[in-house]
């Protein structure tokens, strides 16, 4: 490969921590261009760093602008086979234009008209669907049907059949997030169609995952074997709500349960293991309590975070907003996040800490006022 078309292009430099820059080095680098070569010597500050830099930008969505225009898609795009869902994804200003909220994280809002199905399918991506508003829609996988209402949680281990109908009369829209962006760089992605409409049309109270597993510590004794991903397909709100309210009601008492004053937290856990619903992807809720504020946390690996329900002050990196019900924002790898409120607020999240965990590469850093662990 001659040097005119190699894709490799290394620069000589008069810097102290560079060779003397000379006509036999520029030659020696042309070479290198030839044989498609790179130097660390002249990357390492980039490979390199003495802390993440992420390319992606911390940025907030809002839900009020998204869902008009995804009202719009509602009545222009039509939800069949070849595109297959009608999500909008949250492209990260940092990253070209991909549609990627993070390096690692994928974050679509879905709308789905009255009456209106989509086609079945399953692809190697974890993914979930949190719904902010709305019901109405059943997502079907593997033939269970599953009711989605507001502050669900419903986690969908990759590779499921699944697909969704809407038995009302109104539109619902929510939130898909999945691990695309790390499959698609890993290049490790399948994917395959199924039956252009869902196996089943019946609209159940409860699932048959709920049934077997949506009792609070206890196990089928047919199912002990551990699995990689959670075998319950949805997390009610009902269930995270009371959670999150007794942690502040037992901090009210003088017990230190919250991870920080007035700050309630709790983890989806796979009941077969008790650790990540996803094995790629960590889900959690948080609440504050009015008139709290957050201390400043850096984190090694991405996350998403969508307002439920409140108002607040998030501060990522040098950004500052003030969010409501339904906005979504991003925080990138070890950039110091802050959030509070005077009024309360809740909020979800999901992250690649699982992913990183697993690697050994997980980080956190708390700047803890009241040094509580």
């Amino acid at each position: 490969m001659s040097p005119t078309t190699s894709p490799v292009t290394i620069t000589a430099v008069d810097a102290a921590d560079q060779p003397a820059r000379t006509p036999a080095l520029e030659a020696l680098y042309l070479g290198f261009e030839a044989e498609l070569l790179v130097p660390l010597w002249t990357e390492i500050g980039d490979l390199m760093p003495p802390q993440p830099r992420s390319k992606a930008l911390p940025h907030l969505w809002r839900w009020r602008n998204l869902l008009p225009m995804a009202e719009q898609a509602g009545e222009l795009v039509p939800v069949g086979r070849g595109g297959e869902r009608r999500a909008i994804a949250l492209a990260n200003p940092g990253l070209g234009g991909r549609p990627f909220a993070t390096p690692t994280l994928w974050a679509a809002i879905q709308y789905l008209n009255p009456r209106e199905d989509v086609p079945v399918h399953r692809h190697t991506q974890n993914a979930f669907r949190f719904v902010v508003e709305g019901e109405g829609v059943w997502t079907v996988v593997n033939g269970d049907p599953v009711a989605m209402r507001r502050g669900d949680f419903l986690p969908q281990a990759g590779w499921h059949w699944h697909g969704h109908h809407n038995i009302a009369d109104r539109p619902m829209a929510w939130i898909d997030g999945l691990d695309i962006p790390f499959q698609y760089f890993t290049e490790s992605t399948f994917f395959e169609f199924g039956p252009g409409e869902v196996e089943s049309k019946q609209a159940p109270e409860r699932s048959r995952s709920e049934r077997l597993w949506g009792h609070p510590g206890l196990r089928p004794l047919t199912r002990l074997e551990p699995s990689q991903a959670t075998p319950l397909l949805v997390y009610r709100w009902e269930h995270t709500d009371r959670a999150l309210s007794d942690q502040l009601a037992l901090e009210a008492e003088g017990h230190r349960v919250t991870i920080e004053p007035g700050h309630a937290a709790v983890r989806y856990t796979n009941p077969t293991t008790g650790g990540d619903v996803l094995p790629t992807l960590r889900t959690e809720f948080h609440r504050l309590a009015p008139d709290t504020a957050t201390a400043t946390t850096r984190e090694a690996g991405s996350s998403v975070y969508q307002i439920f329900d409140g108002t607040g002050e998030v501060t990522v990196g040098h950004q500052s907003w003030t969010v409501e019900r339904g906005d979504l924002f991003v925080v990138p790898s070890w950039q110091p996040l802050t959030v509070a409120t005077d009024r309360g607020l809740d909020l979800f999240r999901f992250s690649d800490t699982p992913v990183l965990e697993r690697l050994g590469l997980h980080r956190t850093q708390r700047d803890d006022k009241e040094n509580r662990p």
